[in-house]
């Protein structure tokens, strides 16, 4: 039986192929055009479209606090756990040509501050992976040097825990993360959790300057 399926297979291949030559040399007619034009149509919402688009293109930024910073570079980069795959290895070094964050490692209280606003330069819609236990929740370092979680200054969509977490667990995470792009077409965090006027302030006054 899975021989006979194998040359049906085959079979249906080779005819799917002669039909397209036979369209692109303008040989079909008819209702046999037409027929082949509706297989090969694929309707869908506008929405839907740029949200497939959006979960396959994410561009993470490359910044790491501390030793979980060594596994991301691990994942995204080795041959074997790499990221590619999903359409995420375009890391950015600029918060201005990435959308999502990475944030691995521990937070110090001086550091919160600072991701912050790298956080608030990002393009938007924007979203955030808190990878291992002590970006999540401080982990082991339960003291006033560090923030007790990356949520306690700017929102967190995914978490992932482990220290440090397994490739696996991150690349799970990614893919949480697609789905979640897919399912909420949101435009951005500020509309999530209804933050509007959270905006970073100007650095300089509006005006010439004297």
């Amino acid at each position: 039986m899975e021989v006979t399926r194998t040359r049906v297979d085959g079979d249906s291949l080779r005819s799917r192929g002669l039909k397209a030559q036979q369209m692109l040399r303008g040989e079909l007619e008819g209702e046999d055009l037409e027929r082949e034009v509706e297989q090969r149509l694929l309707f869908t919402k506008f929405e839907e479209a740029q949200n497939w688009a959006r979960k396959n293109a994410l561009f993470p930024l490359g910044f790491g606090l501390a030793c979980c910073a060594i596994e991301m570079i691990t994942i995204i980069g080795s041959p074997r756990n790499d990221i590619a795959r999903f359409g995420h290895e375009a890391v950015r070094a600029s918060p201005r040509q990435a959308d999502m964050m990475i944030l691995s490692g521990r937070v110090s209280v001086k550091m919160a501050p600072i991701i912050r606003r790298i956080y608030d330069q990002m393009l938007e819609p924007k979203w955030v992976i808190a990878m291992g236990a002590c970006s999540s929740s401080a982990g082991m370092f339960n003291n006033y040097a560090l923030v007790q979680g990356a949520d306690k200054f700017m929102p967190v969509d995914i978490y992932v825990p482990g220290c440090p977490p397994r490739p696996e667990a991150l690349i799970y995470g990614i893919n949480k993360l697609q789905k979640m792009i897919w399912d909420r077409p949101d435009l951005g965090w500020r509309e999530r959790y209804k933050a509007e006027g959270t905006e970073e302030p100007a650095r300089f006054p509006e005006g010439p300057v004297a």
